[in-house]
This record gives structure tokens, sequence and C-alpha cells, in this order.
């Protein structure tokens, strides 16, 4: 990631959920991000299967209620901080080939659900443990956990 793309997810991460994120927390980020849009578009692909269509449709996608609320708070955060993050969401807005295809308003959503979802992840942080200031490697261990539970 070039070091543009490290300061403003560090600045996201200040302003989004109050805490200190670095460097190598961006490549846990990254991970987290494929593996989450991977598991969302592996459901959102099984339902379309399910209603006859090849190609995935945004319903389709598994958006819970909190998700869709961290989607949108991302885009005000987004727009009230001046920080451009569609840009770098959508070079990691990326995925494994799926069997079909995804609609464009369906891969075009994808950098926001990214947003939403790096959101909530840095906020989880606090919820588990509000005086944290800096997640350490068990810290986004603890988080991935959970959210591997949920999503």
């Amino acid at each position: 990631m070039p070091v543009l793309g490290v300061a403003t997810f560090e600045r996201f991460f200040r302003v989004a959920a109050a805490v200190d994120v670095d460097k190598n927390d961006l490549k846990r980020l990254d991970d987290f991000l494929h593996r989450k849009l991977y598991d969302l578009l592996l459901i959102g692909q099984a339902r379309a299967r399910a209603s006859r269509r090849d190609v995935v449709q945004p319903d389709d996608l598994p958006i819970t209620k909190g998700l869709q609320e961290s989607i949108h708070r991302f885009e005000q955060l987004e727009r009230a901080w001046d920080i451009e993050l569609g840009p770098i969401l959508a070079r990691l807005a990326t995925y494994p080939p799926l069997d079909l295809a995804l609609a464009e308003d369906t891969e075009a959503r994808l950098p926001r659900v990214a947003g939403g979802l790096a959101l909530a992840l840095g906020q989880s942080f606090r919820i588990v443990d509000p005086q944290l200031a800096n997640p350490s490697s068990e810290h986004w261990e603890r988080a991935f956990r959970l959210f591997n539970l949920l999503l």
C-alpha cells in the first residue's frame, strides 16, 4: 500500500474509532477486508443461485442492519472529515473469482461495504476495551474472531 494510503488509513482509524494503527496493522486490515468481502460474496452467490440467477445483485449480499448502519456512518465520516478512501477501498475490495458474475451495482457497492467493515472493526476495538489506544496483534485476533462469529 502506498504511503498516502497508510497515512489516510491511520487518520481514518483515529477519527472513526480513536485508535492508532500503523503500517503493520494495515496489512491485517487488508487481509480482513478480503476475507469478509469474500464471505459476503459467497453468501450472495448462494442467494443468487437460489433465485435462479447467474448474476449477484446488491440485494443478494447479506448486509445486516448493523453493517448497513456502519456503511452509512462511514459515508458520513468520509464526507465530514474529507477523508478520501474511495480509491484505496476500491483497490482493497478485491476478491477471488466467483462462479457467478457480479452486477455492476454490486461491484460498485463493495468499496462502501469495505468502508463499513473497516469502521465497524475499528469501533469494535473500543467496545471490547474502552481504554485501548493502540491495538496489538492479540486485539486484532480477538476482533477477527468476533467478526467470524457474526459475518
